[in-house]
């Protein structure tokens, strides 16, 4: 595995892993972005095969092993490798790598395998080694957080802890046979809240370095009070969907929330990168968190069906932003040009479509499998080209420059 060296470039941030071992795992977005796009793919194969007969994890519930998956398995190896390239750049400490990352990554995937292979098993042993990968996930980074006293990025961890407590949650309503509406919509905060708050980090950043590099002077709104103001009145949001999801305060609540992050999408600037969609998509992807608080609302008020909204959430704003983060961090990390190719944007575009066609499905239930049936056919050819053209850049050696 990959030995650490404690080189450091000017700033102090260290960097430089010597690789005595797999490149894959010589940094924590490779073998997580590589096994969540895997994951993505695998898992909606395997729902589409479970609605044509094929039987698995029938203790458990494969509709409720869909649920999951869909929220704390491809989504969790994503978010993992985000923060295990983030967090060394927030705190100036050297990122883990070689055997830990190893074992941190084993350990995702014993979940994924054990949840599918439940029935075998045992649904509780299955159950317990799913709940071991997040909270050592959360600690790994609280450990790195504190020890490079960024206390300001303490706000971005939390979401690891509103996830394992989902995922726990979520377990337990399932083996208790009630409801597990509460824990996804937990979990589906949770993503949200993290996009608010280092979306609005990234996109005004990637935005300004590349109307900077066009020698273009209009540049994103700076980081303001509207801006707190936003994720606040969007946090508030979410908290009372969480638990009262029909109520008039969170119909009212989120309407109010999408106003501010129109607003606040507007001042991004974001019609100034549309020759370059690398960047561009991610305004698209933020585009759907007012798009999901409204889908919220409506769902609030009985005027959408609440799986449509929710799947314009965990689509449009999670998945979007999921992808168009893992095609910028894997391009700018081994070396190739900032710049989207065909491939990457007909991705975008393939998974765009399936945030919008899902939807559907609940004002047409009499076509609901054929809509079904469509929109998984575009997750799937999303996933598809991402790992076809990201595949082996994840897994070689990082190109010179």
């Amino acid at each position: 595995m990959a030995a650490t060296s404690q080189s450091k470039r000017s700033g102090g941030i260290p960097r430089g892993l010597s690789q005595t071992g797999p490149v894959l795992f010589s940094y924590g977005f490779r073998p997580f972005f590589l096994g969540g796009a895997l994951w993505a793919f695998a898992a909606m194969a395997l729902w589409i095969a479970a609605l044509s007969g094929l039987e698995f994890a029938g203790e458990y519930g494969v509709s409720h092993w869909h649920a999951h998956e869909m929220l704390f398995g491809y989504t969790s190896a994503i978010l993992t490798g985000f923060l295990l390239t983030a967090v060394p750049n927030w705190t100036g400490r050297l990122p883990v790598s070689g055997w830990p990352l190893f074992w941190l990554f084993l350990l995702w995937l014993a979940g994924r395998l054990a949840l599918v292979a439940s029935d075998m098993i045992g649904v509780r042993v299955a159950v317990v080694v799913d709940l071991l990968f997040l909270p050592v996930m959360l600690l790994a980074c609280l450990r790195e957080v504190v020890a490079g006293r960024k206390w300001n990025d303490l706000k971005g961890i939390t979401a690891l802890l509103a996830l394992s407590l989902a995922n726990a949650g979520f377990h337990y309503e399932v083996l208790a046979g009630g409801q597990t509406d509460r824990a996804y919509r937990l979990a589906i905060a949770a993503y949200v809240g993290l996009i608010m708050i280092v979306g609005g980090r990234i996109v005004p950043s990637f935005t300004r370095n590349w109307i900077n590099r066009l020698g273009r002077k209009d540049f994103p709104a700076p980081s303001s009070g509207f801006d707190t103001a936003a994720t606040t009145a969007g946090v508030a949001c979410l908290c009372v969907w969480v638990t009262l999801p029909e109520s008039r305060l969170t119909a009212a609540g989120a309407l109010v929330a999408a106003a501010f992050h129109v607003v606040r999408l507007h001042r991004w600037r974001g019609w100034t990168t549309l020759s370059e969609m690398l960047v561009a998509i991610l305004h698209v992807a933020y585009l759907f968190v007012p798009l999901g608080f409204f889908a919220i609302s409506m769902a609030a008020l009985g005027i959408l069906d609440p799986k449509s909204a929710l799947h314009v959430v965990t689509i449009g704003t999670v998945a979007m932003m999921m992808l168009a983060v893992m095609t910028r961090a894997t391009r700018g990390h081994t070396g190739r040009n900032l710049a989207a190719s065909r491939m990457t944007t007909f991705s975008y575009l393939t998974l765009v479509l399936c945030a919008l066609v899902r939807p559907v499905a609940g004002f047409v239930p009499d076509h609901a499998p054929a809509i079904y049936g469509v929109s998984g056919a575009l997750w799937l050819a999303a996933f598809a080209l991402f790992l076809i053209e990201y595949g082996p850049m994840l897994a070689r050696t990082r190109r010179k420059i």
